[in-house]
């Protein structure tokens, strides 16, 4: 079991958040849902509770009412090895209503933040030349959805 588990609160549709990320990363399942009784918080049959793993990271959802939302102060960073894996992430998770921020930002349609980023990205911006290293920052701060060849040619 891993000591550390990403716990998620949504109004309503954690079990509809919960099935749309299994669809987009592979090797995903669903591990365990807790579902509303009669005399429940939430409605009969509703999830309270679920848990999945994403790529054998395991995440919670509960079904906690409108009072607490999701802001950028957290957000998941997905590391692609390609850009044909930056593109699919990008695409699957700014479908159906998600946003396109800047740098390899955005929020899914649920709200939720991700940073889809190349693996070389690190090595990039730590470049042992400082000049290159600015030009790379210089060309991502430009950026909504990470172009690798970009970088690389910055």
């Amino acid at each position: 079991m891993q000591k550390i588990t990403p716990f998620l609160w949504f109004d309503n549709n954690a079990e509809e958040a919960m099935n749309f990320y299994i669809t987009v990363f592979k090797d995903s399942k669903v591990l365990k849902i807790t579902r509303n009784g009669k005399g429940g918080p939430g409605p009969d049959g509703s999830v309270l509770t679920a848990s999945f793993e994403l790529n054998g990271q395991n995440f919670a959802v509960l079904n906690g009412g409108p009072m607490f939302k999701f802001t950028e102060a957290v957000s998941f960073v997905v590391n692609c090895e390609t850009q044909d894996e930056i593109d699919y992430y990008w695409n699957k998770l700014t479908s159906d209503g998600g946003q396109e921020s800047m740098c390899g930002w955005l929020k899914d349609k649920f709200g939720l933040s991700w940073q889809i980023v190349p693996t070389i990205m690190g090595d990039l911006l730590s470049n042992k030349d400082s000049a290159k290293a600015q030009r790379t920052m210089q060309v991502l701060m430009q950026m909504k959805k990470l172009d690798i060849k970009a970088l690389q040619e910055a």
